[in-house]
């Protein structure tokens, strides 16, 4: 596999689109082990228009969300492989549960966030992961994520 994997790979292996795609690369991968990606927040997300007017500050349940695509794509590369030519991994990733989530700074236009996920719990089917978000060198958010892969 070869690295960053990039939107035309990502959406291959996720189902999101557009403008629910929170995930613009993969920049490091151990499959079944550990995941870095990237999100760049712009000015134009379609979340700033109403969270805050005169104030944008990306949602933190949008973060959480980002970080479980990123791992997301650790899970099914895990499971599935790399999908050959113009293939989807069609099968779809649920959340179970989220846990000791907590929010370090406010994340706005402009932030490039890389989140980090450590595989805690691997399977064929549940998956819990430790994951962190990170400004730079700024911890933005933390949680604990367990999907279900169907």
């Amino acid at each position: 596999m070869k690295l960053p994997l990039t939107y035309e790979n990502i959406i291959r292996i996720l189902p999101h689109r557009y403008p629910f795609l929170l995930v613009d690369r993969i920049i490091e991968i151990e499959l079944g082990k550990r995941v870095v990606g990237l999100k760049n927040v712009t000015a134009n997300e379609p979340f700033f228009q109403g969270h805050f007017p005169g104030n944008p500050i990306m949602p933190g349940v949008l973060i959480v969300e980002a970080m479980a695509q990123v791992g997301g794509v650790l899970a099914r590369l895990s499971l599935y492989g790399e999908p050959k030519d113009n293939e989807e991994i069609k099968l779809p990733v649920f959340f179970m549960s989220i846990d000791k989530v907590k929010f370090r700074r406010p994340v706005v236009p402009g932030d490039q966030l890389s989140f980090e996920l450590q595989a805690l719990r691997t399977g064929t089917r549940v998956w819990k992961m430790a994951g962190k978000a990170f400004v730079g060198k700024d911890l933005v958010a933390e949680a604990e994520l367990v999907a279900t892969v169907s």
